[in-house]
């Protein structure tokens, strides 16, 4: 459970898309650290407003299922705040440099060096689309880490969006699209309501439509960046028990930021996944029956002769570090295989590796707590939360 201070927290607190690649980090090859790589380790809660959702009964094998729907919506905040600080370093010997081993919540602090924030551009059409206000004046600035004032253990703004997708569920016990796009609109135009200073471009696109005066529900632009996964993980969550609901709804709430081919088929495989494990059935065999059968294009690379190679082999040579859903996706696949019954090591193998490790980060978090339950997470990560998510 949340207490009302955390929860009053997230209410009043994400979508998500991110960038290419500097072209200097286009030439990159990644080093492998090989003195810090292991077979398995990849470099070295109180009172809400809750709502009565069924949830699945806990199958002989999953004793903790239970609690699955709770530890998804956990995972997916974990992920994200763990990696938060290192969050698009693509050069991991600066990563290492500046944080050392990332294996706990830490503040972020400049200079970012991989930051390309001053190469970042959104000027709004008219004050409709204002949604920058006092961080505009770093934008166009180097050094800029994209979450400087964040605190240790607090999400990114797309981890916070959802927080007002599961206000709205709470609030309307079913899934209301157009009152998540009043609060959204509420939240991303009001100063203060965040302290984030990056804003991606899936926001970005939205508001400039917004500003030309479309509807809000037709303000989407084409997307492909895994970011946007995390948003319809509540709704997975919530319609668990409904699983033809869970999967209209999702993709329907995907289609309102990000919408294209390329991020339906990529939500139909996280649906498929967290449906499958929610339900109480091992994860492992949740992806590898996938796999088999062909499930998603997404799932047409060799996973399994990759479980013996180094995280840092894989991603960053075989898979691209970056945010694209054509890498980004397979990459959260390999690392929830590999790591489906330990997820603190999974998440800090995902953080370390660099690149769009934040979305990467919720996503994967968010699997792994379907799989293991609360009992999955470190205390000191489930306790350290800056604002953990409300219990439907």
């Amino acid at each position: 459970m949340v207490n009302s201070h955390h929860y009053d927290n997230i209410r009043h607190s994400v979508g998500a898309v991110c960038f290419g690649l500097p072209k200097q980090w286009k030439r990159l090859r990644f080093t492998n650290n090989s003195t810090e790589l292991k077979h398995r380790v990849a470099f070295a809660p109180t009172k809400t407003m809750p709502i009565k959702i069924e949830t699945p009964a806990s199958s002989d094998n999953s004793p903790q299922m239970s609690d699955a729907p709770l530890a998804t919506l956990y995972g997916m905040c974990i992920g994200d705040a763990l990696a938060m600080p290192v969050h698009w370093y693509y050069n991991r010997n600066s990563m290492r440099a500046d944080y050392g081993w990332v294996n706990d919540y830490m503040a972020p602090r400049n200079p970012h060096p991989d930051s390309i924030l001053w190469r970042s551009r959104y000027r709004a059409p008219n004050p409709r689309g204002e949604i920058l206000h006092d961080q505009a004046r770093f934008w166009g600035r180097r050094g800029i880490h994209y979450h400087q004032f964040l605190k240790a253990g607090e999400n990114t703004l797309n981890v916070k969006i959802t927080g007002l997708l599961m206000d709205s569920l709470i609030h309307h016990k079913r899934y209301e699209p157009e009152d998540f796009l009043q609060r959204y609109i509420e939240f991303m135009t009001t100063p203060g309501r965040h302290s984030d200073t990056y804003v991606e471009e899936c926001h970005r696109h939205f508001f400039a439509n917004y500003a030309r005066g479309l509807p809000p529900a037709k303000c989407g632009a084409p997307e492909k960046h895994i970011g946007g996964l995390v948003g319809i993980i509540p709704l997975i969550v919530f319609y668990a028990r409904q699983p033809a609901r869970a999967r209209e709804a999702a993709l329907a709430h995907l289609e309102l930021t990000h919408p294209g081919p390329k991020m339906s088929q990529a939500g139909a495989l996280l649906i498929h996944l967290l449906l499958e494990t929610i339900q109480g059935r091992l994860l492992a065999d949740v992806i590898r029956d996938a796999i088999a059968g062909q499930q998603s294009p997404l799932l047409g690379h060799p996973f399994t002769k990759w479980l013996d190679l180094p995280d840092d082999a894989v991603i960053g040579r075989h898979l691209s570090p970056a945010c694209y859903v054509e890498d980004a996706v397979p990459a959260v696949v390999y690392l929830a295989l590999k790591y489906h019954d330990d997820a603190e090591n999974a998440l800090i193998a995902n953080t370390n590796l660099g690149g769009d490790n934040a979305a990467r980060g919720a996503v994967l978090g968010a699997l792994l707590g379907a799989a293991n339950g609360m009992a999955g997470f470190p205390k000191r990560w489930v306790d350290g939360l800056t604002d953990p998510p409300p219990q439907f």
